[in-house]
């Protein structure tokens, strides 16, 4: 290949797909000092593995332009903790790890991370920060340095370790979300939501579901828990940590959100991503009420297909209300579902054969927790 020519794995506009992301890593776009691991890579999204440092801090930050992550930690850290180690982070407080990736992007290819769905799911606050970045979970095209991830727990503790896994990060090829033309084109296409006239405007719209099943519309966390092992699954019992939330069978299909308080709850629609797109989830206005809706934003082609076992997969949605109490009716828009072309189609789909924990979900907690 000459050195003008354009490496095959960047060919394509949109979100980068596994193979590619393999094939960066292997051009030395994306470096660590172990290999990737089982699961790390998925179709459209590579996890980030925690490093062997952490720091307590005083409060949380930006670095700014031109000023390295690792400044700001030495002039705001408390005390530093060894990943290499089993470590409790506690609720209440921030935390800032390396991560064992760091990146040479090419001056063509920018990122963007976000919390795993299962980190969004119980509460853990996490964004990732590089050098001299003035916005979280954002890496402008040609990055090159390390990345870290800011950790703050708000309702349960957590043990964590090396290698843990909190965050996932998606790398593009140019702008390609669609206009609200495509997402209806997309719409009317590949029913992108089974309500049948959705709201598109700047993606297209999801609703909250308290109808339920059998009564049960969600769960609130409960305070004052024992510790969640964030690499280990099925291992606390649910009831534990969560209460389930019902609704008597003549009661209005309503919830009010208390101060403080974390809950779990599903859209009414159910989502599909075509195996071509990719989508993330996004809050649907912060004028419509107080409260913040969903953590957890990525979801990955080929969820709620049919093709890839998927079919009636619903959003579970991290909900908490910021300073007055919120009251959440039934059907009320909540968030929307922006979606973005793929470079190319994966060769393999959310759920297909990947082991994927929330793929023909309905109201689900987070993989860690039994029944």
């Amino acid at each position: 290949m000459s050195a003008n020519q354009t490496p095959a794995w960047m060919n394509g506009r949109g979100i980068l797909a596994a193979r590619q992301i393999e094939s960066m890593a292997a051009a030395g776009h994306i470096s660590a000092p172990e290999k990737f691991v089982a699961g790390q890579v998925q179709p459209a999204s590579l996890d980030l593995r925690l490093g062997a440092r952490a720091w307590r801090m005083r409060a949380s930050f930006l670095p700014g332009l031109g000023v390295p992550v690792a400044r700001r930690v030495e002039q705001l850290a408390l005390h530093e903790i060894d990943l290499s180690k089993d470590a409790v982070l506690e609720t209440g407080c921030v935390y800032v790890a390396e991560l064992m990736e760091g990146l040479a992007l090419p001056p063509e290819i920018s990122a963007a991370a976000n919390p795993k769905s299962s980190t969004g799911r119980i509460d853990v606050f996490t964004r990732v920060i590089a050098d001299g970045a003035r916005a979280f979970d954002t890496i402008e095209a040609g990055y090159k340095g390390k990345l870290y991830a800011e950790i703050s727990p708000k309702t349960f503790p957590i043990l964590a370790r090396l290698g843990s896994r909190l965050s996932q990060v998606r790398f593009r090829n140019a702008a390609t979300a669609l206009s609200d033309d495509a997402h209806a084109a997309l719409h009317a296409r590949e029913k992108l939501v089974t309500s049948g006239d959705p709201l598109i405007q700047r993606g297209v719209a999801v609703s909250i579901d308290l109808a339920g099943v059998d009564g049960l519309v969600g769960y609130r966390a409960k305070r004052h828990t024992g510790l969640i092992d964030v690499d280990k699954s099925g291992a606390q019992p649910a009831a534990d940590f969560w209460e389930p939330l019902r609704l008597a069978a003549k009661a209005r299909a309503e919830l009010v959100l208390d101060p403080g308080e974390f809950y779990i709850l599903a859209s009414k629609e159910a989502v599909r991503v075509p195996p071509d797109h990719a989508a993330e989830m996004t809050p649907f206005d912060p004028l419509v009420g107080e409260f913040r809706v969903h953590y957890a934003g990525f979801f990955d082609p080929g969820f709620g297909a049919a093709e890839a076992g998927g079919a009636g997969s619903r959003a579970v949605l991290e909900v908490r209300s910021h300073d007055v109490p919120f009251i959440l009716e039934d059907g009320q828009l909540v968030a929307r579902l922006v979606y973005e072309a793929m470079a190319e189609r994966p060769s393999t789909l959310y759920g297909a054969g990947l082991g994927s924990n929330y793929q023909a979900q309905g109201l689900k907690l987070s993989k860690h927790f039994r029944a």
